[in-house]
């Protein structure tokens, strides 16, 4: 493997590895351990403070507007978005836009998340007296407590004095770590305090392979009058007739509560085979204790479970009354056409 390196006069020349000592797995590691390090002391470092925020936040009425300048900024986004993924409407506005016209984004319901670590980021005022204007909560993210940002907030995440990773001290790389995480424990206390299911994280991811593992059975099954199902004591040339009508290769069939109490499929047919096959009754050919799938069961769960059991086609049941009854019917195809596999 070879590096490639600009020297003085901006010319490439291939170096090999050994050869620039600047780039070392001992820096990198010298990295990690030290924004590791700054996050074990964030942690421990959590009060009361955090408390009154996500008291603060659960309180909006409005949404959650995060901001920040520069890589706080980008930081900021990515908090607004988690936010808004767990159950926080939040947006994130850029406070030097905001100095623009963005300021009427801001509503008085409305809570504000504000990141900088100096707390004295000349973008920001405009911002920050509009709050006060306003009377819009303001939750400070900052390392400097006697910041104005800090002095001018509502309620104040302070984060420890550790030096940033960056070689220099200059480029944010610890103090945007920090805020990260604790963007990332605001989301998941106020997820939890919510109560916020996996349904409704659904709701939010509806594509990508997040929304596939999310698809419940009932969002893909067959229903009503496609699900294949006799009664018991109908004869076998009239199920055998439903069965061929709905082409999932096989055909349940229910006592009168609806309860599904065997299947017959191709393989039951062959088994039955005779001349006697189509003057039988359905409970003489079926085969009894079918598997089943329950309607709000994950569509992962009921592949993998098709999988095992090596069939193609399973009957969906709901509870009523602590009495399964059948409402769909769902097909292998069913999870290729959803894109789960």
């Amino acid at each position: 493997m070879t590096v490639i390196a600009f020297n003085a006069n901006t010319s490439l020349k291939m170096q090999k590895p050994d050869a620039v000592s600047h780039f070392t797995l001992e820096e990198a590691q010298r990295v990690l351990n030290l924004e590791a390090k700054a996050l074990q002391v964030l942690s421990k470092s959590i009060d009361e403070s955090f408390l009154k925020a996500c008291q603060i936040i659960i309180e909006t009425k409005g949404r959650v507007v995060v901001s920040g300048m520069g890589k706080s900024g980008h930081i900021a986004r990515k908090i607004a978005a988690t936010l808004s993924s767990t159950g926080t409407p939040s947006l994130f506005v850029h406070p030097a836009e905001a100095s623009h016209g963005d300021l009427g984004m801001i509503s008085p319901m409305d809570t504000l998340i504000v990141l900088s670590s100096s707390g004295e980021t000349t973008e920001l005022s405009n911002l920050l007296a509009y709050a006060q204007r306003r009377l819009i909560p303001l939750i400070a993210i900052t390392q400097r407590k006697e910041s104005t940002l800090a002095e001018t907030s509502t309620v104040t995440l302070l984060l420890p004095s550790i030096e940033e990773a960056c070689p220099l001290g200059l480029a944010p790389t610890t103090s945007t770590t920090m805020m990260l995480a604790l963007g990332d424990a605001l989301g998941t206390t106020l997820l939890n305090f919510r109560g916020f299911s996996p349904e409704d994280f659904g709701v939010f991811h509806p594509g990508g392979k997040l929304g596939q593992r999310l698809v419940r059975v009932s969002q893909i099954m067959h229903r009503n009058e496609k699900v294949p199902v006799v009664s018991l004591g109908t004869p076998m040339n009239k199920a055998i007739l439903t069965m061929t009508s709905h082409g999932f290769g096989c055909v349940g069939v229910i006592e009168n509560s609806g309860t599904l109490v065997g299947i017959i499929t191709d393989g039951d047919l062959r088994r039955h085979m005779n001349t006697n096959l189509l003057s039988a009754l359905v409970e003489e050919v079926m085969t009894t204790y079918p598997y089943t799938i329950h309607a709000g069961a994950l569509a992962e769960e009921a592949l993998a479970f098709m999988n095992e059991k090596q069939v193609t086609a399973l009957f969906v049941v709901e509870s009523k009354q602590d009495i399964d009854h059948v409402v769909g019917i769902v097909h292998i195809h069913d999870f290729l056409r959803a894109n789960i596999s």
